[in-house]
């Protein structure tokens, strides 16, 4: 981790008002590197200083503050991404864009860039947030034999 990202996340987490300790540091500069959400098991076999209660922990806290998300894949195992910016502890932000499942690969990819259409419900009806998913082949496993 650069001394930037550091002071980043360091920043981060004050922010949120959580303890700047090298386990949440170390958690937040693999999950902003990655471009798949990750499965707790993938982050674990990573970080091997960390134990499971103490990332488990870690996890909950950063989703609660709006840090992360979670998102599930096609097994139904809950993964973890960056949110965005704007998401905070009143209300993520998090399922307001497709999640891409592969099929192949099993990896979710969090495609924050595309416009989704305004959902219109019926009247009486009040959204808090939606999850959108969809399933088929990434880019890597969509190459040609």
């Amino acid at each position: 981790m650069t001394s930037l990202e550091k002071e980043l996340f360091e920043e981060l987490l004050d922010k949120h008002h959580l303890k700047k300790t090298a386990p949440r540091l170390k958690v937040l500069s693999l999950l902003s590197k990655k471009e798949v959400a990750t499965s707790q098991p993938d982050l674990e076999s990573v970080l091997n200083d960390v134990d499971r209660v103490t990332l488990y922990r870690i996890l909950i806290a950063f989703e609660e503050k709006g840090i992360i998300h979670k998102v599930f894949d096609l097994d139904g195992t809950a993964n973890y991404a960056m949110c965005s910016p704007v998401c905070g502890d009143e209300h993520h932000h998090h399922d307001e864009h497709l999640h891409f499942n592969c099929t192949v690969c099993k990896s979710v990819y969090c495609l924050d860039d595309l416009h989704l259409p305004e959902i219109k419900l019926p009247k009486g009806f009040k959204v808090d947030g939606f999850t959108l998913y969809a399933a088929g082949l990434c880019p890597k496993c969509n190459k040609p034999a």
